[in-house]
């Protein structure tokens, strides 16, 4: 810390190790209650006063954590505490900003909101649990904007499966310029022995392997489709997997409009799944989706939409069916039903897939971090899953796997009930009846 100011931070022993070595990158993977927030608000707090003290330029720094409300409730009471014996600090409250004497600025952000990070510059951040966060949030956002400045970054997180976080670990452990270092609860002694003991009693052993031993084998907490990709990785589907040009392609969709759109492609071949492409982009019309399946070599037969696409718009009096349909895009929509029963079809639909790896990975690390939201205060898995970044994929892998071909056994419903033709419902990848 700089010597000017003592903010009554006092550094356990692999804090303090870990204030010595920081580079310039840095990854820290740490357990649980290990104090890898307190130790990032201060190094904040620390290089906002040095960069100060070395030159005229308003120093600008961010703590980002996947939302914004997690900022605020992580790190928001520890930045305001830490800084309150610094003279001339200014708490901004509405915008989650210290302001400091020497114009220097701390700014909470959340990564639900890249849009609220483009365009500016940073000298240093933290990305707090960035296993959580959208994969490309690094390479198109953050690491642009410390370019200018020559900034740095800390990566901090508790492992959640071989995810991103896992991906810039491993390029931090192969690159001498960056920092990594791994902190289990064993080696740590933050929590006494009989706390891990009992730690261990109440969670099932992937939980405490992942939570307290930082071990990134561990299977995703609550994670829906996890040990399904597993399987089909093990099986040797998950690799390259080449398009089929005598088959057609189907799309299927999950359509944002102030979130992404995320649209996976699909080949039939007798009982196997081919995923042989991914897209997803925010921000974007229609139109500019039209273009990107022109764009394919791809002969398309469906396009499967969610059923909520045939409702018209206030603003336009279209509807996104009708819209498409002019852009030469004509959909089906997904049969209504729960989010359960819709986990469940893609459970069954998974054993079946093979996913082009190159071409889906982002799609395939969303599916194996879908997951149930926790709930804190009973401890348990609340019957619904986490609306973050991940759910694009796994609402448009949903729709998809809603939209299969039933069960022979069974007759497809009936139109004047559904609304929904038999033909739409039983339709396979070459737009005709599927028997």
């Amino acid at each position: 810390m700089s010597s000017a100011v003592d903010t009554g931070y006092r550094p356990r022993r692999h804090q303090a190790e870990v204030h010595r070595s920081l580079k310039r990158f840095n990854v820290l993977v740490c357990h649980r209650r290990f104090g890898k927030t307190v130790l990032c608000v201060n190094e904040l707090i620390d290089r906002a006063l040095r960069l100060t003290e070395s030159g005229p330029a308003r120093p600008r720094l961010a703590y980002v954590a996947p939302s914004y409300r997690q900022a605020k409730g992580i790190a928001w009471d520890w930045l305001k505490s830490f800084s309150q014996p610094i003279p001339g600090r200014e708490v901004r409250e509405d915008e989650l900003r210290i302001d400091f004497a020497g114009g220097a600025r701390i700014t909470l952000y959340g990564a639900d909101n890249p849009d609220s990070l483009r365009g500016l510059y940073l000298d240093w951040v933290v990305l707090d649990e960035y296993g959580q966060m959208r994969p490309r949030l690094w390479s198109a956002v953050v690491r642009p904007a410390l370019s200018d400045r020559q900034g740095g970054a800390i990566f901090i997180g508790t492992p959640m499966g071989r995810n991103q976080f896992w991906d810039i670990y491993r390029h931090a452990m192969a690159d001498r310029d960056w920092y990594a270092a791994v902190f289990p609860a064993s080696r740590t002694g933050v929590l006494p022995a009989d706390e891990l003991a009992a730690a261990r009693r109440d969670m099932t052993p992937e939980q405490y392997e992942q939570e307290f031993e930082c071990s990134f084998d561990a299977g995703v907490v609550g994670a829906y489709y996890a040990r399904a990709l597993t399987a089909a990785e093990q099986a040797g589907r998950i690799g390259r997997v080449p398009w089929e040009p005598a088959v057609t392609v189907e799309t299927w969709w999950d359509l944002g409009i102030d979130d992404a759109t995320a649209i996976w492609f699909a080949q039939t071949v007798g009982r196997e799944v081919r995923l042989i492409d991914y897209y997803e982009a925010t921000g974007a019309g229609l139109d500019h989706y039209a273009k990107v399946l022109s764009e394919r070599p791809y002969v398309y037969g469906r396009h499967v939409l969610p059923p909520d696409a045939k409702v018209r718009e206030l603003g336009t009096g279209r509807s996104r069916v009708e819209t498409l349909a002019g852009l030469g895009i004509r959909a089906t929509l997904a049969r209504p039903q729960t989010v359960e029963d819709g986990i469940n079809a893609v459970r069954l639909l998974l054993p079946r897939c093979w996913f082009d790896e190159p071409a889906c990975r982002r799609g395939i690390e969303a599916l194996r971090q879908y997951r149930s939201e926790w709930d804190e205060r009973r401890q348990t898995l609340r019957p619904v899953p986490v609306h973050d970044w991940t759910s694009h994929a796994a609402d448009a892998m949903r729709y998809g796997a809603i939209s299969q071909r039933p069960d022979r056994r069974r007759e497809p419903p009936n139109r004047a009930v559904t609304g929904y033709s038999p033909l739409d419902w039983g339709r396979g990848p070459a737009g005709g009846p599927s028997r």
